[in-house]
């Protein structure tokens, strides 16, 4: 959050910013106000949140439902049954559009390794359109190593930076 307030106001105002990483709850009114899209709603207690800080704002805020397809406990995100336990309440939420999945597999050197990730959000997403009864436009998977098999497999948003700008520095940790 601390880069993005750094960094927005010194580009371009036509550009669209969504957040995507883990979004702390003390966090929302900051990400509510920056970002056009919030693709990291990994719990109800988070999409609660967002709802709360979106009301203040007099907004609605789209958003993207994360799914650790895998069940890595290093990533957040929801498994996939909690998700289909928590969608309607979710999609309750009066500020909040629900647009879709967005999903990081485990980082594998072949890419053909993460297909099946990306199989089973493509398909939990199309089981909460049917929960839903409504299309949810967005499947957010694939990065610049996996991204060919994530549109393959249905990835409609997909995050590319490290092609376009290099590997990022590693983060400094505060001692």
């Amino acid at each position: 959050m601390q880069e993005a307030k750094a960094k927005i106001p010194l580009c371009p105002g036509r550009l669209r910013w969504h957040m995507i990483g883990h979004l702390q709850s003390n966090k929302c009114r900051e990400a509510v106000s920056l970002f056009e899209m919030i693709q990291s709603v990994d719990s109800l207690h988070l999409a609660e949140e967002i709802n709360k800080r979106a009301e203040q704002a007099a907004k609605t805020m789209p958003v993207l439902l994360e799914v650790n397809a895998a069940g890595e406990a290093s990533k957040f995100g929801y498994r996939p049954e909690q998700l289909l336990e928590e969608l309607i309440r979710i999609n309750a939420l009066p500020r909040l559009e629900i647009h879709g999945l967005m999903a990081v597999p485990p980082w594998a050197p072949d890419p053909e390794k993460a297909r099946p990730v990306f199989r089973q959000v493509r398909e939990l997403k199309e089981r909460c359109e049917q929960i839903l009864g409504a299309p949810l436009p967005h499947l957010s998977m694939g990065m610049t190593d996996d991204f060919e098999v994530a549109i393959e497999e249905g990835a409609t948003i997909i995050r590319v930076g490290t092609a376009l700008f290099g590997a990022r520095p590693p983060l400094k940790r505060a001692d």
